[in-house]
């Protein structure tokens, strides 16, 4: 794969898209006695700003995607929910912890009890994190968080091909993604297989438009057979003769306007940097390469109020 592949591949965007595209499904999905707690009729409202007053030393190196959701109890009650997806592919030591920080972070700051639920996207079968405690004589914690692990569901195929939430194909991607690595060929055959499955289940066009644009997001192919891969999938919507023929190619298109935008970003964000702290030093270059657009957008604003290296690796950590 090409380093602009393998920055796609990390990038969070696609699960805080479909998070927000599908957010009651994925509660049902993943965490149906959460959901079974919520009002559904009453609109859910994602609490972006008040996220980012709690994260503030976001860590640089690993992807994730994280959504505050402010619902409403059955019982009339205002509840927050904080939903954490682990994208990154291996464990990490301190996550249970950083679980428990958030947590914190949000009642003291807005006097809010969240419910804290995780989405593990990881490899190790072993790795099933859900408390943070620690016990002296005096003092005691046990803090425990909801938490599913993509990598069980791949004993329970069958029934994510009978399901027709959307969360279902997402998680057949993902799998399906892990199990390819390394076998590009069996991926496009998958792939194809998954977005099929989306028209053979009868959904709108939205909703294929929106799970395809998340499959093509994570099962990245090589650009020959990418391209093998669009022409089948043309021949496959024209054979179906259907009304929206070209909905592959519009979704690639959106994709590439996606890309090209944070190519650009990136280019101004270091023309930017280098005026204002000077040359970059390459390990520096390579964690802004890797940055979403949002990111991007991010550091874009932060970096006016930069006048050494020291406040962008400051920024960056």
């Amino acid at each position: 794969m090409t380093g602009d592949e393998v920055i796609r591949a990390d990038n969070d965007s696609p699960w805080k898209e479909i998070l927000e595209a599908y957010f009651p499904q994925a509660m049902q999905f993943f965490f149906p006695q959460t959901a079974a707690l919520i009002d559904w009729k009453r609109p859910h409202e994602f609490l972006d700003k008040e996220f980012q007053k709690i994260a503030r030393e976001a860590e640089q190196g690993r992807r994730y995607a994280d959504k505050l959701v402010k619902v409403w109890h059955i019982n009339g009650e205002e509840i927050w929910l904080l939903i954490h997806v682990e994208i990154q592919g291996t464990s990490e030591d301190i996550f249970p912890q950083r679980m428990f920080t958030y947590t914190l972070r949000i009642f003291d700051k807005f006097s809010k009890p969240a419910i804290s639920l995780a989405i593990l996207c990881d490899t190790d079968v072993n790795w099933r994190p859900n408390q943070y405690s620690f016990d002296f004589p005096d003092c005691s914690l046990h803090f425990r968080f909801g938490s599913v692990k993509l990598l069980d569901y791949q004993n329970r195929w069958q029934e994510l091909e009978a399901s027709d939430n959307p969360f279902a194909t997402v998680v057949m991607a993902h799998l399906k993604t892990q199990q390819t690595n390394k076998k590009p060929g069996e991926r496009k055959t998958w792939k194809f297989s998954l977005i099929r499955r989306l028209y053979e289940q009868g959904m709108q066009e939205q909703d294929i438009r929106n799970l395809y644009r998340f499959i093509d997001w994570v099962m990245i192919l090589p650009k020959a057979l990418e391209a093998e891969f669009w022409q089948d999938f043309k021949e496959f919507e024209q054979e179906r003769t259907m009304s929206y023929i070209t909905t592959g190619e519009r979704i690639g298109y959106e994709r590439g306007e996606q890309e090209g935008r944070q190519k650009q970003a990136r280019e101004i964000v270091l023309r930017q940097l280098q005026r204002r702290v000077g040359e970059l030093p390459q390990e520096v270059i390579e964690e802004i390469q890797a940055l979403s657009l949002e990111q991007l957008e991010s550091l874009g604003e932060a970096l006016l109020d930069f006048t050494t290296m020291d406040d962008l690796l400051n920024w960056m950590r």
